[in-house]
């Protein structure tokens, strides 16, 4: 009697795992989903804000707040490292291939607007990696 109560009680100990795994899944993909579609709509609205010309403070803004949804939201633990190698070089050659491209002002006011978007990204990101890494 004791050994029925025994495999009831483990059964459902792993039907409650289960299900809190599978709960804790649909978070992360609602998580991601709303980040990629959060980077998607940030990299479309640079680019049409660039090529228009209208910058103003509010837009720069809403730029700077999807590039934090982004680092929050889309970035897994085992993306960060990517992520983190391929922000900074998009970081780095947007800064300096703004000074190159200077000729062009719709390429320079693109690399600006991505910048908005990259850079709290990246920094978000990189902050993660570094309290995964002090965890350890």
């Amino acid at each position: 009697m004791a050994n029925r109560r025994y495999e009831r009680s483990t059964v459902a100990d792993r039907r409650y795992e289960e299900d809190t795994e599978r709960r804790g899944r649909r978070r992360k993909n609602i998580g991601n989903t709303i980040g990629s579609w959060a980077f998607l709509i940030g990299v479309i609205l640079a680019v049409i804000f660039a090529l228009t010309g209208v910058f103003s403070d509010v837009i720069m803004w809403v730029l700077v707040i999807i590039g934090i949804i982004v680092g929050f939201l889309n970035i897994a633990d085992e993306e960060s490292e990517p992520f983190l190698i391929s922000g900074a070089v998009l970081i780095i050659a947007s800064a300096f291939g703004r000074d190159v491209v200077g000729i062009n002002e719709w390429f320079r006011r693109i690399l600006d607007a991505m910048l908005l978007i990259f850079v709290p990204a990246t920094i978000i990101v990189a902050i993660r990696n570094v309290f995964t890494l002090a965890r350890r």
